[in-house]
């Protein structure tokens, strides 16, 4: 593309604090990295006569296109898609950003009398639009470099302990290892005065009505084989090239787009001189986990109905399946 894309608009202040009500009445689709949710939702939202918006808090980033596996110009050509290439990948993209751009979306294609299909791996997005959110102040970057430099002389225990007398509750469901919620239940203390456990309780006491979130479950060795056969594509496809032109363009990536699996570790091999196998042997490992941390989110979500796959079904077959499910499982 000539231009990048603008920056997300300004969310600090009051915009940060607005709320976002559920958004349950809608077809959701989820699942792991590499389960095969593209296809299945090309299916899906062709059957329903709808349009998809993208649950990847990665696919946002303009550029970043290998490493997220974003949908091909003949799928999006297909089947019209939503919040892709929202940003420019060196901008920050928050909840926030998020949750304002996917209820516009909604508005957008329910205008037109189609079915908003949601279909994503994030499940921290997932949870936000099926139980509403209230996202909180914006990150504070200089708090948190302050909270960094306190943790090299005083440990993650002292800091969960600090967080057990402001917030007993958030503390309480924090593991104390958690650094990153630790540390972002503390900047919402710190920058509104309240727990973030009062504002969190909207996530326990979630609102009636229909509901349909799929989750695409395989067995643990055959999705290990297709996450380790989709980063294989992924190098394959050219990521370092593309990883490298993004840091020629952009000079680095912003800290959310940095969290993306493989683009960080990418980056890191370019910088440091990593040998490529090891990287590639990195991003296998780090995807696994990652795709481990998803099945645990989906797990704790009563909305979430389960699709067991194995082997290789068609995506049709595969959308056949969640219609029956749909249509015997009524919410």
């Amino acid at each position: 593309m000539d231009e990048p894309p603008a920056p997300p608009p300004d969310q600090s202040g009051a915009a940060a604090d607005r709320s976002y009500p559920a958004l349950r009445n809608f077809w959701y689709l989820a699942g792991p990295t590499a389960s095969g949710k593209t296809g299945v939702a090309l299916e899906l939202a062709e059957q329903l006569g709808g349009e998809i918006i993208s649950l990847d808090s990665m696919a946002v980033y303009a550029g970043m296109d290998v490493g997220t596996a974003k949908p091909t110009d003949d799928q999006r050509r297909r089947v019209p898609h939503h919040l892709l290439d929202v940003v420019a990948p060196d901008q920050e993209f928050s909840l926030s950003h998020f949750m304002e751009a996917a209820h516009r979306a909604v508005a957008e294609i329910t205008e037109r009398g189609l079915q908003p299909v949601f279909v994503g791996g994030t499940p921290l997005y997932l949870k936000s639009l099926v139980r509403g959110v209230v996202p909180g102040p914006p990150a504070d970057w200089e708090f948190r470099r302050q909270i960094e430099a306190e943790l090299a002389d005083v440990g993650l225990t002292a800091l969960h302990q600090r967080l057990q007398q402001v917030d007993p509750l958030a503390a309480a469901k924090l593991h104390p290892n958690d650094k990153r919620r630790i540390i972002r239940a503390l900047e919402f203390y710190r920058a509104t005065g309240q727990p973030i456990s009062h504002q969190q309780v909207h996530f326990d006491d979630f609102p009636e009505g229909d509901c349909r979130v799929y989750v695409l479950s395989w067995p643990r060795e055959q999705l290990h084989a297709r996450i380790d056969a989709r980063v294989d594509r992924m190098f394959a496809k050219g990521l370092v090239d593309e990883v490298r032109g993004l840091l020629e363009r952009y000079g680095t990536l912003s800290r959310t787009a940095m969290q993306a699996v493989g683009y960080r570790e990418v980056v890191h091999c370019l910088q440091q001189d990593r040998p490529l196998d090891e990287t590639i042997e990195l991003v296998k490992t780090r995807t696994r986990q990652f795709a481990r941390r998803q099945l645990t989110w989906f797990r704790s979500l009563d909305e979430c109905l389960w699709v067991e796959l194995s082997g290789d079904p068609e995506p049709a077959a595969v959308t056949a399946r969640i219609l029956e499910l749909a249509a015997t499982n009524p919410t």
